[in-house]
């Protein structure tokens, strides 16, 4: 499936288009800064999904989207945001926005939403589908609307990982030690560089040594995505 990236942060754009390469059956179709740059690519591209941030430059996400709808465009969409506001999610709903992602997010957590996404277009487009039951029908809809959990090693939280992979993603060019991540979460250096070397271990961050006059190196470390 053709995703279209629309998300005006450039580090952003390029980690969430990252994301959308490395998941099997989907391809990036473009990546868009603005709404207009939107507008133009899906007038030339056939797209699948569009992940879309609500806040550019010139306009909200959301505008878009009712364009689209009023073309007569049925392109499903994904809001990827760092609002909360729940107003905004059910007017999303309302114009066929199938999921909203908060940011920020790992590749994991977007990797799960766009396998689902592809289980449920897979049910609702074959050839002669149709619900024999109401079951089926909520079978069909909890494949996209009830993401399942990423497991985490134990010990781990859900909450205090988003925290580091927030803190990495934004990190100066060199990367972070344990002890500065640790500063920057709130948390102690061991706890900061276990959640660190769990990123290095799905591949999200690397780790690389810098030696200095004497002693050990020291280990820094970089997001990837």
């Amino acid at each position: 499936m053709r995703v279209l990236v629309v998300e005006d942060d450039p580090v952003a754009a390029d980690a969430h288009a990252l994301y959308v390469s490395r998941v099997p059956g989907f391809a990036v179709a473009g990546v868009a800064h603005s709404r207009a740059e939107a507008g133009r690519v899906l007038e030339r591209s056939g797209v699948d999904l569009i992940l879309l941030d609500l806040y550019l430059p010139d306009g909200h996400g959301l505008s878009l989207v009712r364009a689209l709808r009023a073309a007569g465009h049925t392109t499903d969409v994904f809001a990827v945001t760092s609002a909360r506001d729940l107003a905004v999610v059910r007017e999303g709903v309302s114009l066929g926005v199938v999921q909203h992602v908060l940011k920020p997010f790992t590749f994991p957590t977007l990797r799960d939403r766009l396998q689902r996404y592809a289980r449920f277009r897979m049910t609702t487009t074959s050839a002669g589908a149709e619900a024999g039951s109401q079951a089926e029908v909520d079978r069909a809809l909890a494949t996209l609307r009830a993401p399942g959990r990423v497991t985490l090693p134990k010990g781990l939280s859900a909450a205090t990982l988003e925290s580091v992979t927030s803190t990495l993603r934004t990190a100066p060019e060199e990367g972070l030690t344990a002890s500065a991540a640790a500063e920057r979460v709130g948390v102690n250096r061991i706890t900061a560089r276990r959640y660190l070397e769990y990123l290095v271990g799905t591949g999200q961050a690397e780790r690389t040594p810098q030696y200095g006059q004497v002693g050990r190196p020291e280990l820094y470390y970089r997001w990837q995505g």
